[in-house]
């Protein structure tokens, strides 16, 4: 008899449910506001019935909880697998991080590489400002923008590179942080944005950014990459 099943394509064996679940967990994150079945089931391009079947499963794992008016939001299960992400670079990130936040005015963050990009892993604002720049977990760009994919880079040498990113440019801005242990970058992610980053060493693994983003400061920013080099090295010195 043969199978109900179309073949994967490619020859790629792959879970579609799997891969539904998960990018309707992106989708929940990434939303603004609470979500209906309907909305959700929309932007996965699937039936209704479809999506509430992967919906019960994620609330089963406490990935996915309604509100009061049955709207959808990711669930607080997913902060515990957040949580075992790197999690002694997040350990040892997190005092450093709140240190640099309060101390510039800026928020600050923690990115690493995934794939193609750069990926904001944790951040911290600072306690007292009302009008400081916000960097949500999560938050994504190549490595062809931005002061933590240059700091990421700069970590590594060209050969390096090639070997673990073929096709993708090392920058010149990268040879020029490896020089001076930090990145800056202007307008390059989003316009009138500024970000300073430095690369963080992680033993067996590749290599992390510790960075901060902000609009306008009276700080220097040659200042402000020493600052980070510093609280970069008494991370890596918790990891080691």
């Amino acid at each position: 008899m043969p199978s109900s099943e179309a073949p994967a394509k490619s020859g790629a064996a792959h879970s579609q449910t799997l891969s539904r679940g998960i990018r309707a967990l992106e989708i929940l994150a990434d939303a603004p506001a609470p979500m209906t079945i309907a909305e959700l089931s929309a932007a996965l391009g699937v039936h209704r019935s479809i999506a509430y079947r992967i919906l019960r499963t994620l609330e089963d794992h406490s990935l996915v909880m309604r509100d009061a008016a049955g709207r959808l939001q990711a669930g607080p299960g997913l902060a515990a697998l957040a949580r075992g992400v790197s999690r002694n670079l997040q350990s040892a990130a997190l005092p450093e991080l709140t240190s640099l936040a309060n101390s510039l005015n800026m928020t600050a963050f923690l990115a690493v590489w995934d794939q193609h990009d750069c990926v904001t892993l944790v951040t911290v604002e600072p306690r007292h400002s009302g009008a400081t720049l916000a960097q949500r977990p999560g938050t994504r760009h190549s490595f062809s923008a931005g002061a933590p994919g240059i700091a990421i880079q700069s970590a590594l040498t060209e050969e390096q590179w090639e070997q673990l990113a073929p096709g993708q440019p090392y920058r010149p801005e990268s040879r020029a942080a490896a020089e001076l242990g930090y990145a800056v970058s202007h307008d390059e992610v989003i316009p009138g944005v500024s970000s300073v980053g430095a690369p963080i060493r992680v033993p067996g693994q590749l290599p992390a950014a510790l960075a901060v983003v902000y609009i306008r400061t009276e700080l220097d920013p040659d200042d402000i990459g020493r600052t980070l080099v510093a609280a970069a090295s008494t991370i890596q010195a918790e990891l080691h």
